[in-house]
């Protein structure tokens, strides 16, 4: 029976290395990107011309524009600044998108339901993003049982990264020989910067710590790597 997987694709790092990784167990790949009207609408240029460059051929983008409607955000909002790295604070900051990975991963649950595929993939991750309360192992655990059972379907949320650090997802995309690749091509940036990106954002302050940090002590960090995820 041919093995397939429904992959949450944004283009950003997290969603990429988690393409990456899965390439060499499934059959068939199915990317998923959403257009939720969002504020870097770059990442979804960034996301069909990677899965094309990794040779995934079924990529789907989705509307999803009703959450640009309901969710407030500085994602969904343009009169709603960006917040830099230095004004981050402990409480959600105004880049979480009410509602978007409940509706993302139903979504795309739905989808793996129509193509046959029993597992659906998302780059969901508590260490980077602290702050996000749909990015907690429980909460994907939770909805993963309640999609379970609102279709009578056996499907797998699959979060490859959940317990990984930012370091730690730079060495898994070191041990494909990737680094390099995902480093140029992905777009993690809130303000739509591929690469580097705008340095001033969360998620571009979160991404160069990670490297930063696997480059200063690539032995150490790739063998805990390998530990966590039983890689050879």
């Amino acid at each position: 029976m041919t093995k397939k997987a429904v992959i949450v694709f944004s283009g950003g790092q997290d969603s990429t290395t988690c393409l990456i990784h899965a390439l060499p167990f499934y059959d068939e790949i199915h990317c998923v990107t959403f257009d939720y009207g969002q504020r870097h609408r770059a990442e979804i240029k960034a996301a069909q011309q990677l899965s094309k460059k990794v040779g995934v051929t079924a990529h789907k983008i989705l509307d999803a524009s009703v959450l640009n409607e309901l969710a407030v955000s500085s994602l969904t909002r343009d009169n709603i600044p960006v917040p830099s790295a230095n004004s981050s604070t402990n409480d959600v900051p105004n880049t979480f998108v009410p509602g978007r990975n409940i509706l993302f991963l139903t979504l795309a649950s739905i989808y793996a339901h129509q193509v046959r595929a029993k597992t659906v993939i998302t780059g969901v991750c508590e260490a980077g993003f602290t702050g996000y309360p749909d990015c907690r192992d429980d909460f994907v655990r939770t909805l993963n049982d309640a999609i379970e059972l609102g279709m009578d379907y056996n499907v797998r949320i699959e979060t490859p990264l959940m317990g990984l650090n930012k370091a730690e997802i730079w060495a898994l995309a070191e041990h494909y020989d990737k680094l390099t690749f995902i480093h140029r091509h992905t777009l993690s940036c809130y303000n739509g910067i591929k690469g580097s990106g705008c340095a001033d954002c969360d998620a571009c302050n979160l991404r160069a710590q990670g490297l930063n940090k696997f480059l200063e002590n690539k032995a150490e960090i790739t063998s805990r790597l390998k530990e966590k995820l039983n890689l050879k």
